[in-house]
């Protein structure tokens, strides 16, 4: 069945080796600019969506106006600042997403170049919209992170940036709050060790002949990251 005959009522999922784009929606007046990364399904059911995130896959991000990542302009300048669409590419070694059903977090997981397991990564953020025919995923960001080590050592990351994000006006105190409680939720599930930390995706490993997906269109793109040019 494709998406198109998918009927009302019945759940459709992507097959192994789709090519989709995993979607974070810009907020507010930066609501055209989302971060957009071409992966592939490994497995999608009831359970939850899985999918590869290639090294060296081309992909759209925002940026501030001057080409510097968001970070730059600090804990409360990235939510405010002006920003552009710039067309890159993902440097890092790869990544592993896991997108729960019902879960408003994804867990992420890091190998070394060496494919090391380097730990879990759990990024808060919306439950995710399909749109079957576009191939798209879509969330919203929630800022706030929990980074888990291999022997289960849970640590919160950009605790600062939340609060520059209430600051700036992305978010209100009482959605803040909640983030954090969802975060919690999140470390119990952790603390009791259940899917998808016990599902065994560590030991997995892509297809080392996997083509790399192409790079994402639709978008107002108004910078080239200059590998992308050649």
């Amino acid at each position: 069945m494709t998406a198109a005959e998918a009927l009302p009522g019945v759940e459709y999922y992507w097959e192994p080796g789709t090519t989709i784009q995993w979607v974070y929606g810009g907020v507010g007046r930066h609501a055209d600019l989302p971060n957009v990364r071409p992966m592939t399904v490994v497995q999608d059911d009831e359970d939850g969506l899985v999918a590869w995130l290639a090294p060296g896959t081309p992909l759209i991000k925002p940026v501030l106006t001057d080409g510097r990542e968001l970070r730059h302009a600090g804990p409360v300048g990235m939510f405010v600042e002006e920003r552009v669409l710039k067309l890159d590419v993902w440097r890092g070694t790869g990544i592993l997403k896991v997108s729960p059903t019902g879960k408003p977090w994804s867990v992420w997981h890091f190998w070394a170049a060496d494919e090391t397991f380097l730990g879990w990564y759990v990024n808060l953020e919306a439950e995710h919209q399909r749109d079957l025919d576009g191939r798209r995923t879509t969330s919203v960001d929630y800022v706030l992170d929990l980074w888990i080590t291999p022997d289960r050592v849970i640590e919160w990351k950009d605790e600062d940036e939340l609060e520059g994000a209430v600051v700036g006006g992305r978010f209100t105190e009482e959605e803040a709050a909640r983030i954090v409680a969802d975060a919690h939720a999140a470390v119990r599930e952790i603390e009791a060790w259940t899917s998808p930390f016990a599902d065994g995706w560590k030991d997995w490993r892509p297809d080392p002949l996997l083509r790399l997906p192409e790079a994402p269109t639709g978008f107002a793109v108004t910078h080239i990251a200059e590998e992308l040019l050649g």
